[in-house]
């Protein structure tokens, strides 16, 4: 008992030292009492508890009072949430999908472990330092975990290969893997590039001067720079990125706090991309970091912003280290853009439920589908820094062009067909046994661009599996609209698998309202 109380202060003055707090451990403190209840419960109880996960229960008991994005994390999801940001992680470097419980490798990482020892696109693994993973309805954290490890450590592989009798064996070198967060980079029209940033990690910032060196070597003056779906990351990242469009002293963002005093991030005037025409496209999955870039771009005038009202996550999280590996994320101030807006969107505390419905109420309330659903009092209303144009505060960036969802492009009929991944495995199973011909029959991207139109065979192999599974469409009418989109995205996926995401998002592109519009602005 004695130690826990040793412990606990300790934490206190830890935590204390690295975000200034004041700790009251009077005999009447919140702290105090807290501390009395939890030995009470390991001395008394009348069962045996986990001490640690009580502690933990009682962590997320309180913050779950707060607001939708202080969290706990213990160590393993620590280590698993950091990854996607760090830029690298240990492993054999494949891109791989499971198809009927065995693992499908889409790509070897170019210059990776696997790639450097023969393994290739459309290879299954089936062992793993000879025990079974396909077959064997073995999860894919699971699977995970086997394949991965620390660097220069070694890993036996079974690996089926079509056309190939028996079971090969290779042995791979676990190695550093890096983790791209720009995954599409491409002229989309002359003059004009395409960027999508997938989410701001520790390399996005150098990953973004390559594509821009890229771009400008084809002749790009204009960019449309992707932020759909991109749900954040690192501030400094998304500072280091405004940067390269700002000019010097430009204000990127500012955050302040009850306990936080105002903190200003400003441009240096050393960006790469001070002139030619910007236009950032966002949707309601656009978040906070990402936020951070459209909102400064749209204040200082740099650019214009098109699609719908970004999710509106603006508030800054500490993170607190815990002595076990785990962590607390507290919000400590909220972000705001260069005119003053807060781009955290209105919350009340302790409802997260509410909160995380938000995306469905926007939808049932038609805020996605048509702007004349979206009001804003006066009181939210703000100018640009140097034109001085009218936009709204009140949570997340109201677009300057605002892109409805269009509802009728994807039916119900195909939600299920991707909900139930009926689709995409069909697809990947036509791809695993047509590669060698398509390849040969499409040496490039841009001839299978032109030419390549999804067989007909492939459409009622989707349908015919929905149908064992008693999934149907209205009438023929919705499949009719079903069949379009469907063929987009079925061609869409064989282009990645052949090649990688940037062609991916360049068939895909070619019917996005949202990037039609910012293509019309560019002319």
């Amino acid at each position: 008992m004695k130690h826990s109380i040793i412990t606990a202060v300790a934490l206190a003055i830890s935590l204390s030292a690295s975000a200034q707090m004041t700790v009251n451990f009077g005999a009447n403190s919140p702290l105090r009492k807290l501390q009395m209840a939890e030995m009470a419960i390991n001395a008394f109880y009348v069962d045996s508890v986990d001490e640690n996960k009580l502690v933990e229960d009682a962590i997320n008991g309180m913050l779950d009072k707060l607001d939708p994005h202080s969290a706990y994390a213990d160590a393993k999801e620590v280590k698993a949430m950091n990854e996607p940001l760090q830029g690298n992680f240990d492993g054999i470097g494949v891109q791989f999908n499971m198809v009927d419980d065995t693992l499908l490798v889409i790509q070897p990482v170019v210059n990776g472990p696997s790639e450097k020892v023969g393994i290739q696109a459309g290879d299954r693994i089936v062992l793993v330092n000879d025990t079974a993973i396909a077959g064997v309805k073995m999860p894919r954290d699971k699977i995970m975990s086997r394949l991965r490890g620390p660097k220069g450590t070694k890993v036996k592989l079974g690996i089926v290969r079509r056309g190939v009798k028996g079971i090969l064996t290779f042995n791979v070198v676990r190695d550093k893997i890096p983790v791209h967060s720009i995954d599409a980079t491409y002229m989309i029209r002359p003059k004009v590039g395409y960027i999508h940033i997938e989410s701001f990690g520790a390399t996005t910032h150098d990953e973004f001067l390559m594509s821009l060196d890229m771009l400008k070597k084809q002749g790009m003056t204009d960019l449309i720079l992707d932020l759909q779906g991109n749900g954040g990351g690192y501030l400094q990242a998304a500072v280091d990125i405004s940067n390269e469009f700002l000019q010097d002293r430009d204000l990127i963002v500012y955050t302040e706090g009850r306990r936080t005093p105002r903190q200003e991030y400003r441009a240096k005037g050393s960006g790469s991309m001070l002139k030619g025409k910007v236009i950032v496209l966002v949707d309601e999955l656009t978040a906070s970091a990402a936020e951070i870039v459209t909102g400064a771009i749209q204040d200082q005038d740099r650019g214009e912003v098109v699609g719908r009202r970004s999710f509106g996550k603006g508030l800054v999280q500490r993170p607190l280290d815990m002595p076990d590996g785990s962590m607390i994320r507290l919000t400590i101030a909220h972000y705001y853009t260069p005119s003053g807006r807060c781009i955290q969107k209105p919350y009340t505390k302790g409802d997260s439920k509410d909160y995380a419905m938000d995306i469905e109420n926007r939808l049932k309330h038609g805020e996605l589908t048509n702007r004349d659903s979206i009001h804003f009092s006066d009181s939210l209303k703000y100018y640009t820094l140097r034109k001085h144009k009218l936009v709204y505060g009140g949570g997340g960036i109201m677009p300057d062009y605002f892109i409805p969802l269009d509802t009728t492009k994807y039916t119900a009929y195909q939600r299920k067909l991707l909900a139930n991944n009926i689709a995409i495995n069909s697809n990947l199973k036509y791809i695993d046994k047509n590669r060698k011909e398509l390849k040969s029959k499409y040496p490039t991207f841009e001839q299978f661009n032109k030419d390549y139109q999804t067989p007909q065979y492939l459409l009622d192999q989707i349908f015919a599996e929905a149908a064992k599974q008693n999934i149907k469409p209205k009438d023929d009418a919705e499949v009719k609209l079903t069949v379009p989109a469907l063929k987009t995205m079925l061609k869409a996926l064989v282009a990645r698998d052949l090649w990688d995401m940037s062609q991916y998002h360049q068939i895909m592109n070619e019917n996005s309202d949202i990037v039609k519009k910012a293509v019309e602005l560019m002319k």
